[in-house]
């Protein structure tokens, strides 16, 4: 691709490496354009077009593509406008001046981990249960859980708009008054997690979503918003089969 940038370059400017180290991957064979393995340093690619993986690995090279994860509070409304003046999501985005959007919702009393993006292909892979992306909740609700609860839950419950299957579930802390449990499911429908709960007898308390896919809130604190590394967008593209 004459008109294009060499390849080195576009991997050091989409943070996979230094220039050097992008040479030696190079070299090594572990980076591919476009489907074919490319070991020249002078090969040229078109960043916002061009395929480009390593170690099999999606690396985004395209200079406006933008991705961010949020550590979302209590009552702040999933969108970037409110009607009613309610505190949304834009109020959290200062950091950046391009349009993004949320890649799915929260409710308002949820707080934790929302991705924000203006790569339409992959927001549409995160969201999609086709996909299979799967999202982990932490929620507060009544104790102890027993084991028979623990059981159903993981059976699959029949909810008023079909079977809720979850990926996994486990009891954190099952203390009395309040126990805590992790629930992983891939699907998106409305108050999933909350109607589940409240289904089998323990409606919860506090909700907070603490991972999409790879992506962790880690140290990030509510209220903040990070980058998402070159890495971590790698690691998304993978889990959305791109």
């Amino acid at each position: 691709m004459p008109d294009g940038i060499r390849l080195q370059k576009a991997l050091a400017a989409a943070g996979v490496a230094s220039r050097r180290a992008s040479e030696e991957m190079i070299a090594a064979g572990r980076v591919s354009v476009d489907g074919q393995v490319v070991r020249r340093f002078g090969a040229r690619v078109d960043p916002e077009s061009s395929e480009i993986r390593v170690d099999g690995m999606r690396v985004v090279t395209a200079p406006d593509k933008l991705y961010f994860a949020l550590n979302k509070p209590r009552g702040v409304v999933s969108t970037m406008w409110d009607p009613e003046g309610r505190p949304t999501l834009a109020d959290y985005t200062g950091q950046t001046d391009e349009r993004i959007f949320h890649v799915g919702r929260l409710d308002t009393e949820t707080e934790g981990l929302i991705l924000l993006t203006n790569d339409g292909e992959l927001a549409n892979r995160l969201t999609h249960p086709r996909y299979k992306v799967v999202k982990t909740y932490i929620a507060k609700v009544p104790g102890p859980v027993p084991h028979s609860v623990v059981r159903e839950i993981r059976g699959g419950v029949e909810l008023e708009d079909g079977p809720v299957e979850v990926d996994s579930f486990r009891v954190v802390d099952n203390d009395a008054p309040r126990a805590m449990v992790e629930i992983r499911l891939h699907e998106g429908r409305k108050h999933i997690v909350r109607r589940l709960m409240e289904a089998v007898g323990h409606p919860v308390a506090d909700l907070a979503r603490t991972q999409v896919g790879p992506i962790d809130l880690n140290a990030l604190k509510l209220g903040t918003m990070r980058a998402l590394t070159s890495r971590e967008v790698s690691e998304l593209y993978e889990a959305a089969g791109l």
